[in-house]
């Protein structure tokens, strides 16, 4: 299948893999990053891709040029006005979200620059996120007569909701302090230092057994829609299948010889 890319042919999303992480970049840089359709699509069809790949342990989703992400590219949307278009466009955004939380893999945030609009709901719909303390998020199609619905989802999953609702209908921007003290973000740092403290996020998750990280992020988004009678007969099932494998035999026989697990995989 060939690459959805940019005008100037460079890959609307490029893909690096070392040490069991793919990092997933954002590459329309011109357009700070824009979700447009077709950045949608690629977007999409790298995450099948790492999906597939059990050589992947870890997804980190990064922003070239000066922001993470701005959003849905306005320009587009305004050239194709017709309900129908808009209609497929928000789906087609609410497939991407869908598909980051189904991922076999945490898939993290790292956010050098701004996050606005559909860009803040991408960090939101991220299992973790770590961002530099020169990044700030907001929803601000309010600001242009649009109230951002789809991020809602994500930003009242994530923060209080009076908090989520003040973001939503003032469009004011918060900086990275403030977005860690809510719950958007994990973690935040100098931003000379962001790679190095994504790094040391991911070599932690890296060094745990897939199958259990698999079936435990599973099971994290399922419980949160159940009732907690429900939730708790799921979280039962998932611990006792999770009993049963292999990685979780030698993980406790190492922890009683006192000695390093080694895992065998998905």
């Amino acid at each position: 299948m060939s690459a959805v890319v940019n005008d100037d042919a460079a890959p609307m999303v490029l893909r690096e893999d070392a040490g069991g992480v793919a990092r997933l970049t954002l590459n329309r840089p011109g357009q700070f990053n824009a979700l447009s359709e077709a950045m949608l699509r690629a977007l999409i069809a790298q995450l099948d891709a790492v999906a597939e790949d059990p050589g992947v342990r870890v997804v980190v989703l990064a922003g070239a040029g000066k922001a993470f992400c701005a959003g849905h590219d306005l320009k587009e949307m305004r050239a194709n006005h017709a309900l129908e278009c808009h209609q497929a466009l928000f789906r087609l955004c609410g497939q991407l979200m869908i598909k980051i939380i189904r991922l076999p893999q945490p898939v993290i945030a790292r956010v050098h620059g701004i996050a606005t609009a559909a860009g803040c709901q991408l960090v939101s719909m991220c299992d973790l996120a770590v961002a530099a303390d020169v990044a700030r998020f907001a929803v601000s199609g309010i600001n242009v007569g649009l109230f951002c619905a789809t991020p809602a989802v994500g930003l009242s999953r994530n923060m209080g909701r009076k908090q989520a609702f003040e973001m939503l209908v003032t469009g004011d921007f918060i900086d990275a302090g403030e977005a860690q003290r809510r719950g958007l973000v994990n973690r935040v740092v100098p931003l000379d230092a962001l790679d190095a403290e994504v790094a040391a996020l991911t070599a932690s998750i890296c060094a745990k057994t897939p199958v259990a990280i698999s079936m435990g992020k599973q099971l994290f988004y399922q419980q949160l829609e159940m009732g907690i009678e429900a939730a708790y007969q799921s979280a039962a099932e998932t611990m006792a299948c999770n009993m049963m494998s292999e990685d979780a035999g030698e993980g406790i026989d190492a922890f009683v010889a006192k000695r390093a697990p080694v895992w065998k995989g998905r």
